[in-house]
């Protein structure tokens, strides 16, 4: 029963990371069919509300499958001293800790800074930010990857 549990859990983190992602992507796509004039770095375009609610979709749920990454993971912290005499697995486990936070950070930035440039109030012009909403949605998926690795080596520790 165990055993069935953290699978459901891993195949619910990975499904909101790979929804995120692809909202994330749908959300470039809709920013990409607006009009906009490009002049070399500057760019003047009309936002896309269908881009702003994809990007705030993809943050909200790449922020809950990071959340539900680090509880039902047991979010262990270890200091260094403990850390230099654990096991490999439990050096793993803090790694991959380490790097779900790394890639929350600018996966989140990322999809973040790529919304509000789709704000209905942002209409105006200034540099350009492309890809902003792709690379987070592929960050994304990066995030699912090391958020299972995370949960797998965590719950191994804990024996469950």
């Amino acid at each position: 029963m165990v055993k069935m549990i953290a699978i459901f859990a891993c195949l619910l983190i990975v499904a909101l990371d790979l929804t995120a992602g692809i909202l994330g992507i749908k959300a470039e796509a809709a920013q990409n069919q607006e009009k906009h004039l490009r002049l070399w770095l500057f760019e003047c375009k009309e936002p896309s509300h269908d881009a702003f609610v994809l990007g705030v979709a993809a943050a909200t749920l790449l922020s809950i499958a990071h959340v539900l990454t680090n509880l039902l993971g047991g979010c262990n912290v270890f200091t260094r001293e403990e850390l230099s005499k654990a096991p490999p697995s439990k050096q793993l486990s803090m790694a991959c800790l380490v790097f779900t936070w790394i890639i929350l950070a600018l996966g989140l930035g990322m999809l973040v800074i790529g919304t509000i440039s789709n704000n209905k109030s942002r209409a105006s012009c200034g540099f350009t930010h492309h890809h902003f909403l792709s690379i987070g949605g592929i960050l994304c998926f990066v995030h699912a990857i090391f958020s299972v690795a995370y949960y797998a080596t965590s719950t191994a520790i804990l024996g469950v």
